[in-house]
């Protein structure tokens, strides 16, 4: 296989590019677009590094096409490189809408898919879970907070161990066995969490965690929610712990993005009924003949 395997070693290079993929982004940046998503799921999509003068990131899709990620606006590279680059791969994913901008006329056949799109929420939706579309948000509270005397503490190294509990805890009631889900990557991202820049709270019910949140911040006051853990047993946790969120972080918190539901019926549920203000979609481009 070529390119080199993603390593700690490559965060600097890789996260510079991607930062300069997300600057002037907004609310709009893609969740993919950050080091840390690439490296905790490095192993799942087999990500390789391909350094040079276009550098790019290859890696397997979800629906297992291998597709190319730039690591440079796509509507730089001229028309001869791109058939270099594209060399046994099906399509260069993803691209922001706005960088397909300007690419060359005729070059690429563009394509989307609703599995991959990023959910975006204002974060103020989470504040008061307004409306009737909320409705049921509200209740949930209501039976949170009638059961339950919270207490929140910042994510830190001394939380850990906390946090790795509440995840056996989730994994056991979702029957799932140890490795399935995304138990590895959660998991690592409890380790790494400083050197990736992911913060947010542990909560408790008395001296029991019973949830976590973890969250990354890609442009001023957008964060993109990278792990959300809670007990099941603890009915309304969900909708506390992301209202709690955008009411106590230490910074202003403008939007949130659940990224994509993969096309499981269960995660497009769930994220649907938080009301997104809007889907981003992740752009395919496939190289014409």
């Amino acid at each position: 296989m070529t390119g080199l395997p993603l390593t700690l070693d490559l965060q600097a290079p890789i996260e510079a590019a991607l930062a300069r993929l997300r600057e002037g982004s907004g609310a709009h940046c893609l969740s993919d677009h950050s080091f840390s998503n690439l490296y905790l799921f490095r192993e799942i999509h087999g990500y390789r590094f391909l350094p040079g003068d276009w550098p790019c990131v290859s890696g397997l899709a979800y629906d297992g096409s291998r597709h190319l990620m730039p690591l440079f606006e796509p509507a730089a590279a001229p028309r001869d490189v791109w058939h270099d680059l594209l060399e046994g791969h099906k399509h260069v994913y993803p691209v922001a809408a706005r960088h397909a901008d300007g690419l060359p006329a005729g070059l690429f056949g563009i394509s989307d898919s609703r599995d991959d799109a990023d959910y975006l929420f204002a974060a103020s939706d989470f504040v008061d879970y307004p409306g009737r579309p909320l409705a049921k948000k509200r209740n949930l509270l209501r039976q949170f907070h009638a059961t339950h005397v919270p207490r929140a503490e910042p994510f830190g190294d001394d939380l850990a161990d906390a946090a790795r509990q509440v995840l056996r805890g989730w994994m056991a009631q979702k029957g799932k066995n140890p490795g399935e889900a995304d138990e590895a990557a959660c998991l690592e991202a409890i380790a790494l969490h400083a050197r990736f820049g992911l913060e947010g709270f542990v909560y408790f019910s008395e001296a029991q965690p019973m949830g976590f949140v973890l969250a990354q911040e890609l442009q001023p006051g957008v964060f993109v929610m990278r792990f959300a853990k809670g007990l099941d047993s603890h009915i309304g946790l969900y909708p506390f712990m992301f209202q709690h969120f955008c009411r106590e972080f230490s910074r202003p918190v403008a939007w949130l993005n659940f990224e994509q539901d993969m096309g499981i019926a269960g995660f497009r549920r769930s994220k649907l009924s938080y009301q997104p203000r809007a889907l981003l979609s992740k752009l395919r481009l496939q190289l014409r003949a």
